[in-house]
């Protein structure tokens, strides 16, 4: 059996180790359009703020590709795929055949079109350890930066530049910051924090034009800058799988063994869409466990294992400035809420089951709420008010406790 899979982040690890679990023989041949080891991209802020290191930013050991028995393939991009001859065709020509297939193939920076800006002569983005250190190269003391995007890559690049004794603007179209996962009583809490640490901020704007080194604003302000970046979102890369005739979205669509629709060819990771279990929607979470489980799903299938993943859902986890903040689920239902002004802690639920949460500050028990989520655990089994105020072990059933604590008997767990 021959697999490949094209990428080399948290997906393709994931469908490394499931697949040699299973097949220990299998040739598995990684091809990928980055240069590097397999590396955590969301440290590249780290690297940035001096927090970490290439070295520590590796996702797994030196040995993982001999260990595993994979040939690495750097520096490749795949063009398109040739379903009828089970091949994977190259920029550069090659062609790779496949017995089953995995595209991990991530997503891409979005680069609005606005007037000028082909212009801008400084212009960045900040998804990939290239870009990181193209950015780092272009900063110098007093630098104004200006980021164009409020949400979590923009937030995180300004932090990353932020010891770096540069000039940080951040416009974003939308009213408040981290708008894909705040509330707007939790944004405005990060909107403070941001402030403090010296973060000038532009909401509800939008750039008209740029000209040369001047963004000018829907309301007529200029604001002037000597490095861009470009932090909008992103875009899967589905163009694989959409050119070969298989059924895509905003993402390529899977099933939860993660199949798409071509027969031996698999996805995971930030290029497809899967079921939120949260809300009973599909869409696209662009998450590294999710990545990772996914990954391993497709491995276990393509493996020859009937293997089901259907426990994936929205989460967010990002420190700003010393700011924690955890996110999970869907904001739907009622509302259990509490703040001092600098913790914030909101939790949605309805129907027995826990639908999301929003953490900032104090964000220890996260993996309590999270669990809650993903096992839909009905509330009635355990002491909800509890659960809401100090999560813990305590709150829940002793049937569960004993589950929790490795399949210990129930009538063993005092109470």
């Amino acid at each position: 059996m021959k697999y490949v899979i094209i990428g080399n982040s948290a997906a393709a690890v994931g469908a490394v180790e499931a697949i040699r679990k299973n097949d220990k023989e299998g040739r598995i041949v990684i091809v990928s359009n980055e240069n590097y080891h397999v590396y955590s991209r969301p440290l590249i802020s780290y690297l940035l703020l001096g927090k970490t290191n290439e070295e520590k930013m590796k996702y797994r050991n030196d040995d993982f590709y001999r260990e595993n028995r994979c040939e690495l393939k750097l520096n490749k991009t795949a063009q398109r795929l040739d379903i009828k001859q089970k091949q994977v065709i190259f920029e550069d020509g090659d062609a790779e055949s496949y017995d089953k297939l995995l595209i991990a193939t991530g997503s891409s920076p979005f680069i609005p079109p606005v007037q000028g800006l082909d212009k801008v002569k400084s212009m960045y983005t900040f998804t990939t350890l290239d870009d990181a250190k193209a950015l780092d190269n272009a900063l110098s003391e007093n630098s104004k930066v200006l980021i164009v995007g409020a949400g979590l890559i923009g937030l995180k690049c300004a932090e990353g530049i932020s010891k770096k004794k540069v000039e940080i603007s951040c416009i974003d179209l939308s009213y408040k910051v981290l708008s894909s996962i705040l509330d707007d009583e939790g944004s405005e809490i990060i909107k403070r924090h941001l402030q403090d640490n010296k973060i000038r901020l532009y909401l509800k704007r939008h750039i008209i034009e740029f000209k040369e080194n001047i963004a000018m604003l829907d309301d007529g302000t200029e604001i002037p800058f000597d490095v861009l970046v470009m932090a909008v979102g992103v875009r899967p890369n589905i163009s694989l799988v959409k050119d070969a005739g298989g059924r895509t979205n905003r993402g390529i669509i899977i099933d939860e063994r993660c199949q798409t629709s071509i027969p031996d060819v698999y996805a995971a990771g930030d290029c497809c869409e899967s079921m939120d279990i949260s809300s009973g929607e599909a869409k696209v979470m662009a998450l590294l466990p999710n990545a990772y489980m996914q990954g391993e799903c497709a491995g276990m299938n393509m493996s020859g294992l009937d293997f089901v993943f259907d426990k994936a859902i929205p989460m967010n986890a990002i420190g700003l400035f010393g700011k924690h903040i955890i996110t999970a689920g869907t904001y739907s239902g009622d509302v259990y809420f509490e703040t001092d002004g600098k913790n914030y802690k909101k939790l949605f639920y309805s129907d027995n089951k826990l639908n999301g949460f929003i953490l900032i500050g104090d964000v220890a028990k996260a993996g309590i709420y999270t669990a809650l989520i993903r096992e839909k655990t009905p509330l009635d089994t355990l002491n909800f008010e509890l659960i809401c105020k100090t999560p813990g072990l305590m709150a829940f059933s002793k049937r569960a406790r004993g589950e929790m604590l490795g399949g210990i008997k129930s009538e063993a767990v005092s109470s």
